[in-house]
């Protein structure tokens, strides 16, 4: 006999937590939302709504702060470029991710969800994790990877059969490498252990303080472990970079939609979008160049994206992002470097040799 109707489980949401002050990107994200600094030129947020409107999502809670929450709402709409809808979801102070919870109680309902941050990356889909979830009766699955550093990230300690024994955060002396990657799958099973939960000593309450809560409390809790695949955090400019040098590399296509001259070289798996120009130029993919960008007279090199509206000229690049509106001009040689929006780098042709810099809070410079 099928289930009556009114009888039937909660349908699956997602929340994704794209609050925060981005402290780590700064001075970028001294201007913007860090879940917006683009990867290949799509904001990391692309990337996260990818993934649950392919585990087959359609309802998206997304936390937002009131720094940045406007300019997220502008960017990522109302979700019906990926088919699904989003509600925005204002937290006023950062207060812990378990605490993003409590905020979006009223979206959430009884459903369950997946928990995703909105500034990480993984290099496969989640639907095959909630899928085991759904028929697993468990109420809280948690996404691991293997690291190098496990002293620095929550780490989950595992029975053989993959259920959790126990959550540490940033222990000292560490008995599993296996780190919390900021996916999580719930069911509402959470929101009573939440409340069972005080904040931490640094004021906020932790996502693992109530996964832990659920494990004493006998709820099973599973783990699922990425092996062949990538995570990045990409709160940092090198884990940025690298985020664009593995998309680029995994997920790059050749796609010339701009205006190439007859003196310019394009070699590999270059993407250029309508509108740009190139012009007595050398690109060697994997690259990604924005709407009504220029390149003249220049060389771009691998993993490189360009923002829209940018402009490169007579300078020389290679494993950069750069966002739209920047301005490189007559630059011997830029790499491994985040140039932010509408920025110049330009040499300067009427003084005496010298740096010549205005250079924000937390910014770094090398030379």
């Amino acid at each position: 006999m099928s289930e009556p109707e009114n009888e039937k489980k909660p349908v699956m949401k997602g929340l994704v937590l794209s609050g925060g002050k981005g402290t780590r990107l700064r001075p970028i994200t001294h201007t913007g939302a860090k879940q917006l600094v683009p990867i290949a030129n799509r904001p990391i947020l692309a990337y996260v709504i990818d993934n649950l409107a392919n585990a087959g999502i359609k309802d998206v809670g997304m936390i937002i702060s009131p720094e940045t929450g406007e300019e997220i709402k502008a960017t990522m709409g109302d979700g019906s470029e990926w088919g699904v809808k989003i509600t925005y979801i204002p937290q006023t102070e950062p207060k812990g991710l378990a605490h993003a919870v409590v905020v979006a109680r009223d979206f959430l309902g009884d459903s369950p969800f997946v928990m995703y941050l909105g500034d990480n990356l993984i290099g496969c889909r989640i639907d095959k994790f909630v899928d085991n979830f759904n028929s697993s009766g468990s109420d809280a699955a948690i996404l691991l990877k293997p690291v190098d550093n496990p002293s620095s990230f929550g780490i989950a300690e595992v029975a053989e059969d993959g259920t959790i024994e126990r959550l540490v955060e940033k222990p000292k002396e560490p008995k599993s490498n296996l780190a919390l990657i900021g996916v999580y799958i719930f069911s509402n099973a959470i929101h009573k252990a939440i409340d069972e939960i005080e904040p931490s000593a640094r004021g906020e309450l932790e996502i693992t303080d109530a996964i832990q809560r659920l494990v004493s409390n006998g709820s099973p809790v599973q783990s699922q472990v990425l092996i062949d695949t990538w995570w990045l955090d990409t709160g940092k400019k090198d884990d940025l970079l690298a985020a664009n040098t593995i998309v680029l590399d995994e997920w790059g296509k050749r796609d010339i939609k701009g205006s190439v001259d007859g003196e310019s070289e394009i070699t590999g798996r270059v993407s250029i979008a309508e509108g740009a120009v190139v012009k007595n130029s050398t690109l060697r993919g994997p690259i990604v160049i924005g709407k009504n960008s220029v390149i003249k007279d220049s060389f771009v090199g691998p993993y490189t994206s360009i923002g829209d509206g940018s402009k490169i000229k007579k300078s020389i690049i290679e494993h950069c992002v750069i966002l739209a509106g920047a301005e490189i001009d007559h630059v011997d040689r830029i790499e491994d470097s985040l140039i932010g929006r509408d920025a110049r780098v330009v040499r300067c042709h009427n003084k005496h040799k010298a740096l010549r810099l205005m250079i924000g809070d937390d910014s770094v410079v090398e030379v």
